[in-house]
């Protein structure tokens, strides 16, 4: 038997029904956790007439957490001595970044995001410890390996398995979302708060007792430190931390960045400083190569009035290039900043730091300038360091869709793999 690949699949049979399978359809798509409605609409029915009108929306309400839940977890809180907090894509889907920032400000507690949830906590807070959810350990890390409660706002255990941070599972643990917790021997709860985010942050954080002072302030330190190591380098081809760096001065914090898939979503989930929700898009879980470029096209769609980059490999790039023609039918100015490698540079990271050599992954690559100039965009080649940031701040003002073509020295992978295996705690 065959099951769905969508929350929702249907096929109308009959011209009445196409109201409420409409409605349905929208109603499961959007309810925690949004996804995928299917809809068979044969074409003999779509020649039928009805009469029936479109069912109103109805807006779905999430109920408030138990009090006596808020009241459990409120105590561990108070009762924790080095407690931090996890942050979720569930937040962020249920509006609730601003809430969480007031609740870790008035409790003094320290925060680390998912890929998925980059921007929650702005990281110039002096609370964020930034993006957790490389396999390594990684500087967050050390903040969990040091927690005696671990507060789970908004997570999916798919955005950052609990076997890598509670591989033990000795950690008291709070589930704070919409839904209940998935079943896993590493995430087991001491207490589930399950409601509306907003609300049972705004509660907590007016039962709970504050701490006294920050354990991680010194990992923050060196977070922090770590971010802007390579800010001045004028090493070429680039390094993927100068690159990171550079386009994070260059845009607003409201400004969007979508990151393909390759080994530059490592650098960007790892490196870059989001300040706002939703404005460091990673494709994650399935990870589908090829998201950047019409993932901006359709960012700028939605927020016209903010600069968009698609940050893509230069074979995530090719795999939707000719959205390019799209963008400019349509108007839709971007930037797209491909770090050129010539080769499927993740896959080759895997396979140095599993075979120490790789195999099949290196391919020739267009004139990435005279690509963009045979559509009608702009092209850029970036042939210095020192020349990145102005040709990014050159292409933004283009006010057009225009091709930056980045060569990048992936040599900075390995030596990555090898810093974090190395790496002692600060704290």
């Amino acid at each position: 038997m065959f099951e769905p690949i969508t929350k929702y699949a249907v096929q109308v049979l009959e011209p009445g029904i196409v109201p409420e399978v409409v409605r349905k359809a929208f109603k499961v798509a959007q309810t925690e956790k949004p996804g995928a409605s299917f809809i068979d609409f044969p074409e003999n029915v779509a020649e039928m007439t009805t009469g029936k009108a479109p069912i109103k929306v109805q807006t779905a309400y999430t109920s408030q957490a138990p009090q006596g839940k808020l009241d459990e977890a409120a105590r561990l809180i108070g009762g924790a001595k080095s407690p931090v907090i996890l942050a979720g894509n569930g937040v962020i889907r249920q509006g609730a970044a601003q809430a969480l920032v007031a609740f870790a400000e008035t409790l003094g507690i320290a925060v680390a995001n998912t890929f998925m949830a980059k921007g929650v906590m702005p990281f110039s807070n002096a609370l964020s410890l930034g993006t957790i959810g490389m396999k390594a350990r990684d500087l967050p890390w050390f903040a969990f390996e040091k927690a005696d409660l671990v507060i789970c706002i908004g997570y999916d255990m798919v955005e950052y398995p609990p076997e890598l941070w509670n591989a033990g599972g000795d950690k008291t643990l709070i589930h704070i979302d919409a839904l209940p917790a998935e079943v896993d021997e590493c995430y087991i709860l001491a207490v589930g708060v399950l409601g509306d985010i907003r609300h049972s942050l705004q509660s907590l954080a007016s039962l709970a007792a504050p701490q006294r002072q920050s354990p991680f302030q010194a990992l923050r330190d060196a977070i922090v430190a770590d971010r802007a190591e390579h800010a001045m380098d004028g090493a070429f081809p680039i390094k993927p931390q100068k690159i990171v760096w550079d386009l994070r001065e260059v845009l607003g914090p409201d400004d969007i960045v979508i990151s393909d898939v390759g080994a530059h979503k490592m650098w960007m989930a790892r490196m870059y400083r989001a300040e706002r929700p939703n404005t460091c898009i990673i494709s994650n879980g399935f990870a589908a190569m090829g998201i950047a470029v019409p993932g901006a096209l359709a960012a700028k769609l939605a927020y016209p009035s903010r600069s968009v980059v698609a940050v893509t490999g230069d074979a995530g790039f090719m795999m939707n290039s000719q959205e390019i023609e799209t963008a400019l039918r349509m108007k839709t100015p971007f930037v797209v900043l491909i770090w050129n490698d010539a080769e499927y540079g993740l896959i080759t990271w895997h396979q140095l730091r599993t075979f120490g050599r790789p195999s099949h992954v290196a391919f020739k690559n267009p004139d990435f300038v005279k690509y963009a100039e045979s559509f009608g965009a702009k092209g850029y080649r970036v042939e210095r360091a020192q020349d990145l940031a102005p040709v990014l701040r050159q292409a933004i003002a283009d006010d057009t869709v225009v091709l930056i073509d980045c060569p990048v020295d992936y040599a900075e992978n390995m030596k990555l793999t090898a810093r974090l295996k190395e790496m002692k705690s600060p704290i």
